[in-house]
């Protein structure tokens, strides 16, 4: 199961999650999202678990649970195409 990890502060670290989450069960990939040019985190990961028994004890167990002084937010990801499409500016009119 995918699972989405937001809320990070921006000191925890894919070994910091991992080892969160590695109390849950097997942890397959921990990915955290960090912005292309200056690779700073963007406070939130994706976690990826093979089991969805461990996954669902994940995500109860450390919804709300603070790590690194931030309560995590966890719940499971959405694909892509079920998400809203962002729109917005950006673009000249002319």
């Amino acid at each position: 199961m995918n699972i989405y990890v937001g809320n990070l502060a921006y000191s925890v670290t894919q070994d910091d999650l991992r080892e969160a989450f590695g109390a849950y069960g097997n942890v397959e990939s921990a990915n955290l999202i960090t912005d292309k040019f200056t690779g700073d985190s963007k406070g939130f990961a994706f976690v990826e678990m093979p089991s969805n028994s461990e996954a669902d004890a994940a995500i109860k167990g450390l919804n709300e649970t603070p790590l690194k002084g931030r309560p995590l937010r966890v719940n499971q990801a959405k694909p892509r195409s079920d998400r809203p499409s962002r729109s917005g500016g950006g673009g000249s009119r002319w």
